[in-house]
């Protein structure tokens, strides 16, 4: 088990903030000048030439018109026609023919792009007692109604992002809670709940009604839960995949199998073809829905065996469709990216400590890891360099669950200290956030007369 510690106090760190550098302008005098030494040194030289030095008078040989010819030649030899240092003899070229005007224009064809401030403080914390401080469990999710579902115990909370509001979805009973996982379905509106005696529940959270109740599909705790369209994909500690469509009375349609241990870690890419899982056992397995179906003797496309702590923490890449980050449990550490077509390891980074939950910035080539022991932090990451951009703190036991708005740019975070942190970290919508597009209830349209 990766084990965390739980503190009741945290303080959060105030940002610091940095003054750029100034350019100073220098006060020294570029150009020199010099006396005119055509009054000093010209007159001497000339006396000292055309002047006979016994009798001290001029040189008869001067008294000729041939003497300002010989002045001007005698100027040019000695160089004394000039009265500043660096001065041109040419004419100097135009503007528009120097180097320094070639790059001044290609500098403001390609502006360079301003940094992005990242607030190192969450922006707003809410109590969240009897979260289960249990690394296997998944007990957030901020669905696409921007209403956030947090399992604390046996309860399921609902808080709506745009009034703050809080309400309570559902309380279970003792003996089938308490809760071990919360899934919202693509439509904002139904959300999956998993239980600790294996059921899995379906509720409508605008009347607050309970669609369904499906059993049978594990014979242990559902620790995770993902959505692919109509299909709930369920994960449970018997190492058991199942794929559910909720429209249908006999709801279990497909199973994989190969994790040997409590499946903690359930994504399905953009595209709906493939899933990621990743298990207690320390494997990530990469299933494609046609090999998973076709009865073939290995059903999954690929068998990860990298990693060398519990796989929990999953991300599909917004902008490479086979792109997959995980992270690995407090015996691991690190942050491994894969081309889930080959199954090719593409880099592996160390963070120094137990990897929780991973989020890709949509707007931005970045991904956000959340952690353990001993910082308990959120670290933002550039990709692929991987260089980071910054650390978030304030949380004081590790932070285990992550979830983001429907815009993509404000995360929700959960840690063993019984507090919910939301941290404006991505920035700011790249478009107009659209309205929210109604309920689709196509695929859930006969789950009233479902029991």
């Amino acid at each position: 088990m990766d084990a965390g510690s739980v503190s009741s106090s945290y303080s959060p760190i105030k940002p610091q903030s940095r003054s750029p550098l100034q350019r100073k302008k220098s006060k020294e005098n570029l150009d020199r000048f010099i006396p005119n030494r055509s009054a000093m040194d010209f007159d001497y030289a000339h006396y000292m030439l055309t002047t006979d030095p016994k009798k001290g008078k001029e040189n008869p040989i001067t008294s000729s018109p041939a003497r300002e010819a010989y002045r001007k030649h005698l100027a040019e030899t000695f160089n004394m026609n000039r009265t500043r240092i660096l001065a041109f003899k040419n004419k100097p070229p135009t503007p528009a023919e120097t180097v320094l005007s070639d790059c001044s224009s290609v500098h403001h064809s390609k502006p360079v792009k301003a940094r992005r401030y990242i607030p190192q403080t969450s922006e707003r914390t809410l109590d969240a007692p009897d979260l289960v401080d249990d690394y296997y469990l998944n007990l957030l999710d901020w669905g696409s109604g921007n209403v956030l579902a947090i399992a604390l115990g046996s309860t399921v909370y609902l808080w709506d992002a745009t009034d703050g509001n809080t309400s309570e979805l559902v309380t279970v009973d003792d003996e089938v809670g308490p809760v071990t996982s919360v899934k919202w379905a693509p439509d904002g509106r139904h959300i999956s709940v998993g239980l600790n005696n294996s059921d899995v529940q379906l509720w409508d959270s605008t009347s607050n009604k309970l669609l369904r109740t499906m059993r049978g599909c594990h014979q242990s705790r559902v620790g995770s839960l993902d959505w692919n369209n109509h299909i709930l994909t369920t994960g449970g500690m018997d190492g058991r995949i199942v794929n559910n469509d909720v429209r249908i009375r006999s709801h279990i349609v497909e199973t994989y199998t190969g994790h040997q241990q409590e499946v903690c870690g359930l994504k399905w890419s953009a595209s709906g073809q493939q899933l990621a899982s990743g298990g207690n056992d320390n494997l990530l397995h990469i299933w494609d829905r046609s090999v998973a179906s076709s009865n073939s003797p290995t059903q999954y496309l690929h068998r990860l065996e990298d990693h060398t702590a519990a796989v929990k923490a999953l991300a599909w890449c917004p902008f490479q469709s086979n792109l997959l980050a995980s992270g690995g449990g407090g015996g691991d550490k690190c942050i491994k990216f894969w081309n889930t077509h080959t199954g090719a390891c593409l880099n592996s980074v160390d963070t120094g400590s137990q990897v929780c939950a991973l989020l890709w910035n949509p707007n931005e080539r970045e991904l956000l890891s959340s952690h353990g022991f001993s910082q308990n932090q959120l670290t933002l990451w550039k990709y692929p360099s991987m260089v980071k951009m910054a650390e978030l703190t304030g949380h004081t036991s590790r932070v285990l669950f992550m979830s983001q708005s429907p815009d993509g740019c404000t995360v929700a975070s959960a840690a063993g200290d019984e507090t919910l942190r939301f941290w404006n970290v991505f920035g700011s919508p790249v478009v107009a956030a659209k309205a929210t597009p109604k309920a689709a209830t196509e695929p859930f349209a006969h789950l009233n007369r479902i029991r």
